[in-house]
């Protein structure tokens, strides 16, 4: 069940008293919850560590505190340490199962920063699952422009069918108003270049 507290922290930046209710530090300025991969995306490694340090030490009397378990998730992503942010993005799923973007960077993990048509089957289903559930909590086009690179790299290549196949997917992300910067930062986080077919204008 979905369920919403204030837990009162101390700002990974600088050490000062804060709380999850807080989005910056009142003091250093400095996000005190991370809640997308663009607030760590230009972190030094060191500061990244930092908040995941500060973070564990909540967690250890707060292991329900599903924003923190979001929160550490992007920062080992941003380490590229994929398999502890799964760990952290599928924690956060089991307390709070109504945030989209938790399933999303929980199938960027799966990848593992790999083509998608290098990974197990059961990954891509399981990453397809994942985007399934963001699609039926929002309807982000991004959402479906990752699962269009899926279906395209692994099914297409591979000339497995699939339905809907990659360019329905590409036409519900188009209709449903993806940008070139999300699609530019999906790739980043998938650390793999954009297949030719998949670009839009």
């Amino acid at each position: 069940m979905s369920t919403y507290k204030i837990v009162d922290l101390k700002c990974p930046g600088c050490g000062e008293p804060s709380s999850t209710s807080e989005q910056t530090c009142k003091y250093c300025g400095r996000q005190v919850i991370i809640t997308s991969f663009n607030s760590v995306y230009e972190m030094l490694p060191q500061d990244v560590n930092k908040y995941v340090n500060s973070y564990k030490e909540v967690l250890r009397d707060h292991p329900e505190e599903s924003s923190i378990h979001t929160s550490i998730g992007m920062c080992y992503l941003r380490l590229r340490l994929h398999e502890k942010a799964l760990e952290s993005f599928e924690k956060a799923t089991q307390y709070n199962f109504d945030n989209s973007e938790t399933y999303f960077y929980a199938a960027v993990c799966l990848l593992k920063g790999k083509k998608a048509y290098l990974a197990p089957k059961a990954i891509i289903e399981k990453a397809q699952e994942y985007l399934n559930a963001a699609l039926t909590i929002e309807n982000r086009g991004i959402y479906h422009y990752f699962l269009a690179y899926i279906k395209y790299d692994f099914y297409e290549r591979k000339f497995l069918r699939i339905t809907p196949n990659y360019e329905s997917e590409l036409k519900n992300a188009c209709v449903n108003n993806v940008t070139k910067e999300d699609i530019r930062k999906l790739f980043d986080l998938l650390n793999v270049d954009i297949p030719n077919v998949l670009n839009v204008e």
